[in-house]
């Protein structure tokens, strides 16, 4: 494809702006590429950070977290949220160790068919681990395209054909310079081009915008879901899960109903932990970790 006028300002922009994160360094390994995309689903970089080095310490190869029980994991998330990812993470290890010999595949196929594994995180690790070309559409990326070169102020809930077309046309033919462009680019979104406060002051393409060349226009797609958390469900789980966690013993359950008032929302909760593998019941009123 033909160098698109994106590119030199965008790749000069992340030469000088991207952050020094442990999973970007040369020295990284392919496995704390794919713990770090696992852990930054949903979840800030800075909370990512302790969690992901405390990990990597403990856990520095798949076979070293294949070779513990999945409760070791849930215990290790501390509080990252979406607790089941340690479990997608503890099942990626075991297969990567049962399939690839313990080491983390480079092939998008290959990744993609590990557990908790989708699109996005197989393209992740096969571009920032192997520097492979692929279509890298996170949240970031996809509202930098949206501005830049759809003209609109936000995606839509979930990826489309037109969405992927334009990032596929936008790629650069070079392995190396496309894994650095996907990377840039979502860096771009992560500090920059933000959702609620976009600084198009310091924006490299500020000038080749579409969005701020027609004005800034509101969004106005589908309803976009605010995430609500006091009182929810995944509060009380995160509740339930943290007593767990902190005790090197199975809990009583009268533990838990100490942590969470509503008896029947914790009735629920509880019930959905276990059914997620999450929680493990010991005995008629015991509780642990897997």
């Amino acid at each position: 494809m033909p160098e698109s006028p994106l590119h030199e300002p965008v790749l000069e922009w992340y030469d000088d702006h991207q952050r020094d994160l442990p999973w970007r360094r040369p020295e990284a390994s392919p496995w704390s590429v794919l713990v770090s995309e696992l852990m930054l689903q949903q979840t800030p970089v800075a909370r990512v950070l302790p969690v992901h080095e405390a990990w990597l310490t403990r856990w520095p190869t798949p076979a070293a977290l294949a070779a513990e029980p999945t409760g070791e994991a849930v215990r290790a998330w501390g509080r990252l949220g979406y607790p089941r990812r340690a479990l997608r993470l503890h099942g990626a290890a075991v297969a990567i160790v049962e399939r690839h010999g313990g080491e983390v595949p480079d092939a998008y196929t290959d990744l993609i068919a590990l557990p908790g594994v989708g699109d996005y995180t197989a393209a992740a690790v096969a571009s920032f681990a192997f520097g492979h070309r692929h279509v890298v559409l996170d949240t970031n990326v996809r509202r930098v395209l949206a501005r830049a070169v759809s003209g609109r102020e936000l995606p839509g809930p979930s990826v489309t054909r037109a969405e992927r077309d334009v990032a596929t046309a936008l790629l650069p033919d070079d392995p190396a310079t496309a894994a650095t462009w996907a990377v840039a680019v979502m860096e771009l979104g992560a500090l920059v081009c933000t959702a609620a406060s976009p600084r198009c002051g310091d924006c490299p393409i500020a000038d080749r915008c579409a969005w701020r060349a027609a004005g800034h226009p509101a969004y106005d797609g589908p309803a976009r879901r605010a995430q609500a958390w006091a009182g929810t469900d995944r509060q009380c789980r995160g509740r339930l899960l943290a007593v767990l966690r902190d005790s090197d013993l199975p809990v009583h359950r009268s533990a838990l109903e100490a942590v969470w008032p509503d008896g029947a929302q914790r009735t629920r909760c509880l019930e959905t932990l276990l059914a997620d593998a999450l929680v493990a019941q010991v005995g008629p009123d015991t509780f642990a970790l897997p």
